[in-house]
């Protein structure tokens, strides 16, 4: 028997999507007072991200700037001589290195004058990725993936247009103004702590106005996909989806069940902590697929990744994601203890413990 009090707290975790239209190319759409949702297209699967406005005294701070192409300046273009006429931009904070979120960083920047705000680690994460093309690195990188069992003809493939998406930047500026986690940063009225995650990025920025249970939760919480999570050649032993199930369960326990969340992609929600238990078990969901693949025979990532991604046809762009989720899995179930590794002939072979 559940008491009336249950049911409406049950009600209130419940998923809910107060604004289920999303901004057209040539809108806004308030929140709430002082808050602006715009939207703007990309050119993959994945295809929009979400802009967030916050009323800053005389002007605004942005939230991400968008994919660094000439459709994206196009858009920005057509918002500020439309419904944002007479905008000015006081700061932009960047909640990560991803190019769909900094990839216009250094347009804005030089379009306002005003100072870039963004996590230590995710400024230099940007601008690696806009060095990262060196002959040492890419050797680095197809390394990588052969010791994950991907052949040439793929490893070519994952190097070529599967990667090329990272350099969709415009030129970073030189210097930055550093947000750490616990930080607050007032924003006109508002006052926001600043809590970073990783997981999906390094040091991901979110913000949280507890005096009107607000949340921007960047890509760590989406309303209706889950994030990727990936490792990389860079750092090939990293637990990544151990940090973002750690982040996830930190989010819960500090952040209130009827905050309403503005996620870096899809539309804004309520029942934060109702989303968090579903990504947390979709992934619980990937590692009992994986450990029962490897139950018998010991298999390579190459060969889990269909165990995983069965639902999905993936051009070469998808199935660089695919092949760094299905490896941050294998990382983290290695870590629990759930999979051995044996390198045969360089190559790595998983089986369950």
């Amino acid at each position: 028997m559940h008491s009336k009090t249950d049911s409406v707290q049950s009600s209130a975790e419940a998923l809910r999507y107060p604004l289920e239209n999303h901004p057209g190319p040539d809108q806004v759409v308030e929140v709430m007072p002082g808050v602006l949702w715009a939207r703007l297209k990309l050119p993959f699967r994945l295809n929009h991200v979400n802009i967030y406005l916050l009323a800053d005294g005389d002007g605004w701070t942005m939230i991400d700037s968008g994919f660094g192409n000439e459709e994206s300046i196009a858009a920005w273009t057509t918002l500020f001589e439309g419904p944002l006429k007479g905008t000015t931009i006081t700061r932009l904070i960047v909640t990560h290195s991803h190019p769909d979120h900094v990839g216009l960083a250094g347009w804005i920047i030089e379009r306002f004058g005003c100072p870039l705000y963004m996590s230590q680690v995710e400024y230099l994460q940007s601008v690696y990725h806009q060095n990262r093309g060196t002959a040492e690195r890419l050797t680095a990188q197809r390394l990588f993936f052969c010791r994950h069992g991907m052949d040439e003809d793929l490893t070519d493939k994952l190097l070529g247009r599967g990667q090329d998406y990272l350099k969709r930047v415009s030129v970073l500026p030189a210097s930055y103004r550093r947000l750490t986690h616990g930080d607050e940063v007032v924003i006109g009225t508002r006052r926001f702590k600043v809590i970073t995650g990783g997981g999906h990025a390094l040091d991901q920025v979110m913000l949280y106005c507890a005096a009107d249970k607000l949340f921007l939760s960047a890509d760590q919480v989406l309303s209706k996909i889950s994030p990727n999570v990936s490792v990389w050649a860079v750092e090939p032993e990293q637990n990544s989806l151990g940090e973002y199930l750690a982040s996830l369960a930190s989010l819960t326990t500090t952040l209130p069940y009827d905050a309403l969340v503005l996620p870096g992609h899809g539309v804004p929600f309520y029942g934060l902590k109702t989303r968090i238990k579903q990504l947390a078990d979709h992934h619980e969901e990937r590692c009992g697929l994986i450990a029962e693949a490897c139950r018998e025979t010991a298999k390579t990532s190459k060969e889990l990744v269909p165990v995983v991604f069965h639902k999905h046809v993936l051009d070469a762009h998808q199935m660089g994601f695919a092949a760094g989720e299905l490896i941050a899995h294998v990382n983290y179930m290695l870590v629990e203890g759930r999979l051995t590794a044996e390198a045969i002939d360089g190559v790595l072979r998983f089986r369950t413990t």
